[in-house]
């Protein structure tokens, strides 16, 4: 490392020491344990854990989970890029590293794992049903949300975009998870002759 960069990468470290002990700060005044919002984002990321349990099916368990587990991980490294960018801001979190956990972690991928079992037992239209889901979360939830200032939009953010987002991300997911089942099928196809 030449001289320049190891200077500049002390001053982004240094940066980065002290927004987060901004961070930390703002986490303790505005944001602990002694706040309604709190307690919200707990329920937020608890109770669909918690409905999960009894919901899912059991035959399906991995084929759901690995799917929101996708959506687990792709949204989260939407929202660390969106938070970066300025785009999306979350000021109330229940850890000061992890601003959209209650989201990221449970809420969204839950929904979308629901909507996804849904349609399998039923035969229904997955990429319908996933694009009104995205919807409903686009032009429904986030407005709420906002409206109790849970979410902050940047001004190059609209939920039209976080729409799109959504659609690209349970796509992604839905691809990802298709072919892993794909690659499955082709070892036991192997595995039978």
């Amino acid at each position: 490392m030449t001289t320049d960069q190891s200077k500049a990468f002390e001053k982004v470290l240094s940066s980065e020491e002290k927004l987060n002990k901004v961070s930390i700060d703002y986490w303790h005044q505005f944001s602990f344990v002694d706040t309604w919002q709190f307690w919200f984002d707990i329920v937020m990321l608890i109770a669909p854990l918690i409905v999960l349990f009894f919901v899912i099916d059991r035959k399906n368990i991995f084929l759901l989970g690995f799917y929101g587990f996708n959506i687990h991980v792709w949204f989260g490294y939407i929202d660390v890029v969106s938070m970066r960018l300025g785009l999306v801001n979350y000021p109330y979190f229940i850890i000061p590293y992890f601003q959209s956990l209650s989201l990221d972690a449970a809420l969204l991928p839950v929904l979308f794992m629901l909507v996804y079992q849904w349609t399998l037992k039923r035969g229904k239209n997955f990429y319908l049903y996933s694009m009104i889901m995205a919807a409903f979360l686009a032009f429904v939830f986030k407005p709420i949300m906002t409206s109790i200032h849970f979410i902050q939009l940047g001004e190059k953010m609209s939920y039209f975009k976080m729409f799109l987002v959504y659609i690209g991300l349970f796509l992604f997911s839905k691809a990802i998870t298709s072919l892993f089942l794909h690659m499955q099928s082709k070892v036991k196809k192997v595995e039978t002759k």
